[in-house]
């Protein structure tokens, strides 16, 4: 099998502006003229290629984002949205309707574990949500009604990897859609060529990598992403989360330099890593050996871009784990903020913050404690002194007193 090379698949787009300009012109246009009313018409039906309606529908600028996503994930097409949890939603329930049911890893991004748990039930559609990387315990929770399998390849925020050519398989058995959030782990895992259906991302996050936008993408078919487009029934089209085009034109822009910023992030991460482990810290990094799905990881990745930027360290306490972020960010080595991808480090308790919707008798039961921080590490340039500077940090606060044994 031919290597898939997602960098390479970016980098032979080619678009010129309006007037020769090396990037793509922005169609800063909420509507779009007709020479016929036929044509117009048309368009409405969806068979008009090339014209433009209404830009809730879509407009070259969010195309042209579009087709590089797509080319990045292996997939035919793509669809923007407004933001992650705008390309994730209508994906759910365009796949399912009342008396449906989801079979969903228990460890996913807050936002979309709140609408799995508290919001489909209203359209009567159910979720079961078990642990991804027992494969035995996902078939076993598949019944009649399910329809979708869902995951993220790198869980938010334990780190849980996905076995995606095995869920594959599951979902080819039951003949059921297999769903991808990839946001943590763009260019280093291509789920489509393991056997995804339907690829999804926060762009907000590393493809964005400046955390000045919010954007989402579903990557898939053609026939798919029409679906979603649709006039009369399309849950993208009728629930409306567009992408400016602005946006659009600004991600894009970005994309050209994701595969130097996705290399810098997971080369420091696995230094801050390997560090963290070796002072004793329990540190979780899909980089390091003892993560229990290390190989599983290297088995599915695409080996120039390491194992992601995203890392956590246990420090006993939520007390301490605030107290450790409000004095690294004193110290300039990042910042107390959620999301990540940024070119600084961004550190969170994120059982107190993005994974706060889950209850915490279920954050218990996943393992998701209250001295976790969960660290999106940015692009320094002499990680060795961030590191020096972060066991400092740890040292002032009592870190090693109270964790290690």
């Amino acid at each position: 099998m031919k290597k898939f090379k997602p960098a390479n698949r970016i980098q032979d787009l080619q678009y010129f502006g309006e007037f020769g300009g090396v990037n793509p012109s922005i169609s800063d246009s909420s509507t779009y003229t007709f020479l016929s009313a036929k044509t117009m018409f048309d368009t409405f039906e969806g068979n008009a290629d090339g014209c433009y309606l209404y830009s809730r529908h879509t407009s070259p600028s969010n195309l042209y984002l579009g087709e590089a996503l797509a080319e990045m994930e292996g997939t035919e097409t793509a669809n923007v949205a407004g933001s992650g949890m705008g390309a994730i939603t209508p994906v759910l329930l365009q796949l399912c309707s009342a008396g449906d049911h989801i079979v969903s890893s228990r460890t996913i991004y807050g936002g979309t574990y709140a609408f799995l748990k508290n919001f489909t039930p209203k359209l009567n559609i159910e979720t079961t949500f078990v642990d991804i990387t027992k494969l035995d315990t996902v078939e076993a929770a598949i019944n009649e009604n399910t329809k979708v399998l869902y995951c993220e390849s790198v869980s938010n925020p334990l780190l849980e990897v996905a076995d995606i050519k095995a869920l594959s398989e599951l979902a080819k058995k039951y003949n059921l859609k297999l769903v991808v959030d990839n946001t943590f782990s763009p260019l280093s895992i291509t789920p489509s060529q393991l056997g995804a259906d339907i690829v999804v991302h926060s762009l907000t996050k590393f493809i964005n990598g400046s955390s000045d936008t919010v954007g989402g993408v579903v990557c898939g078919t053609q026939e798919f992403i029409d679906s979603l487009r649709n006039v009369n029934d399309g849950a993208s089209m009728l629930l409306g989360s567009t992408m400016d085009s602005l946006r659009a034109s600004s991600i894009l822009k970005n994309m050209r330099t994701l595969h130097i910023r996705m290399k810098q992030h997971s080369k420091n991460a696995a230094f801050l890593a390997g560090k963290f482990e070796a002072d004793g810290l329990k540190t979780v990094y899909p980089g390091l050996k003892s993560h229990p799905s290390h190989e599983l990881f290297k088995s599915m990745m695409n080996e120039e871009y390491g194992f992601g930027g995203m890392l956590t360290i246990d420090v006993g306490s939520l007390e301490k784990a605030n107290e450790l972020m409000e004095l690294m960010q004193n110290k300039n080595l990042g910042y107390l903020a959620v999301s990540l991808g940024f070119y600084k480090t961004l550190f969170s308790a994120p059982g107190t913050s993005t994974s706060s919707e889950i209850s915490e008798e279920e954050q218990k039961e996943m393992g998701l404690t209250d001295g976790l921080i969960r660290f999106s590490i940015g692009l320094d340039n002499d990680i060795e002194r961030t590191y020096e500077m972060m066991k400092a940090c740890m040292e002032e606060v009592g870190i090693f007193k109270e964790t290690l044994v």
